[in-house]
């Protein structure tokens, strides 16, 4: 039997925590704003609605696609092509290229960013490992202009960050969003996280700081972790809409 993803990938691991993922979703929530096309994610007017369901919803599919048969996969990843084919039509213009590699590679660097920070270095070969899952993801997906190997993708990733950002009033009206949807308390703890894995050139553009006082608290975490009381830190810093949904992201498949 043929998965998207083989056991004993390190991109099962990685995707096969809830933890872990829910720094892939700080992250991409950071960058997502930034996104020169971000307008695009307003069009339908789903974002502004719920901006955190939104981009869960993304991670989420991302995941399932990791876990699915080859065939699963490939099916749900042209679903995504037909989804969006649907939005150009009705706004009558096409979503540009780089926007789509910008997505991606979000993928790709939060993978990687997320599991250090929480595991250990990942090794170069796992890192290709990540590497070859999205872009077969993209292949799917028929992008063009895929970068073919890790270093590539260094390169290019690297002039994304440059050229494809910025802050607009999209930017700040999705941390409105997100401020309104989370509180107080977790909007902080939402930019604590960024700080941790975002790249400089986001960090930049958000002023978001070098400092994360989240750094001594994930001490603490991985010890809770270690006696498997770990859930009792996220149930005080996630919202009641997603607890189950976070809850059900840490059920992962046996024999990764």
């Amino acid at each position: 039997m043929e998965y998207f993803v083989e056991k004993g990938s390190v991109v099962r691991e990685i995707w096969g925590k809830g933890d872990t993922i829910l720094f892939i979703f700080a992250g991409a929530s950071a960058e997502f704003a930034l996104n020169k096309a971000v307008d695009w994610l307003y069009f339908t007017g789903k974002l502004p609605a719920d901006p955190l369901g939104r981009l869960f919803s993304t991670v989420t599919y991302a995941r399932n696609i990791v876990f699915s048969k080859k065939e699963a996969a490939c099916k749900a990843i042209d679903k995504i092509t037909s989804i969006h084919s649907s939005v150009e039509r009705n706004r009558g213009s096409l979503i540009p290229d780089w926007a789509y590699r910008d997505v991606l590679f979000m993928l790709i660097h939060y993978s990687i960013a997320s599991f250090e920070l929480l595991e250990r270095k990942l090794t170069l070969k796992e890192k290709e490992e990540v590497f070859d899952v999205f872009h077969r993801f993209g292949k799917q997906m028929n992008l063009q202009g895929l970068p073919e190997n890790f270093n590539e993708w260094l390169v290019m990733r690297n002039n994304h960050l440059n050229k494809h950002l910025e802050k607009s009033i999209y930017t700040i009206d999705l941390y409105k969003q997100y401020k309104k949807h989370l509180g107080r308390i977790r909007y902080k703890l939402l930019l604590e996280a960024q700080i941790l894995v975002v790249p400089q050139e986001v960090n930049k553009l958000l002023k978001l700081g070098k400092f994360s006082l989240l750094r001594s608290v994930l001490i603490l975490y991985k010890f809770f972790r270690k006696i498997k009381i770990d859930w009792f830190l996220k149930s005080m810093i996630l919202p009641d809409k997603y607890k189950s949904e976070i809850k059900a992201l840490d059920a992962f498949p046996k024999n990764l």
